[in-house]
């Protein structure tokens, strides 16, 4: 079972990937819709969610107009990242749990489900080596998803 330190810097590691990977959303948006950064700023800082963003890439690559090699690349791009968002998540959205030693032991996602008559929340979870190699695996995927981007940009004579 990996150490409270441990697990809190990974997961400090898996946000800093993120938040460097989605910034450069900025200027998937400027390319695509063939506007400014300054717009594409505005545009990225109005849409509050990840979701939302990711959402609007897919839509802006989906249009008539985008090369279909274009239209391939990002929704590749997204798609990658949407399933790493998840980790991603779970990790943002939950609670610590520690045993009667005080040894952190999982996590609990805080977050509402709801069935016919009744509802479920705060679904626990262990926080194992197996789960703990997850977000590895995430913060890997994650920057693949990067330096992809980057590759991107240069091929299409973007200048982030």
């Amino acid at each position: 079972m990996p150490s409270l330190d441990k697990v809190l810097q990974q997961v400090g590691q898996l946000n800093y990937v993120w938040t460097n990977t989605e910034s450069l959303f900025i200027y998937l948006i400027a390319h695509l819709a063939g506007t400014s950064k300054d717009a594409a700023v505005i545009i990225f800082l109005t849409l509050n969610t990840t979701r939302a963003r990711l959402d609007l890439l897919d839509r802006l690559a989906k249009l008539p107009a985008t090369p279909p090699e274009t239209r391939a690349a990002v929704l590749d791009l997204t798609e990658r990242l949407k399933k790493e968002a998840k980790v991603r998540n779970k990790y943002n959205h939950c609670i610590y749990s520690f045993d009667s030693n005080g040894e952190l032991s999982g996590t609990q996602l805080m977050r509402i489900v709801e069935f016919d008559d009744a509802l479920k929340y705060g679904k626990a979870e262990a926080l194992d080596d197996t789960e703990f190699e997850r977000v590895q695996a995430a913060i890997q995927a994650i920057t693949s998803v990067n330096r992809d981007l980057w590759t991107f940009f240069a091929a299409s004579g973007i200048k982030p």
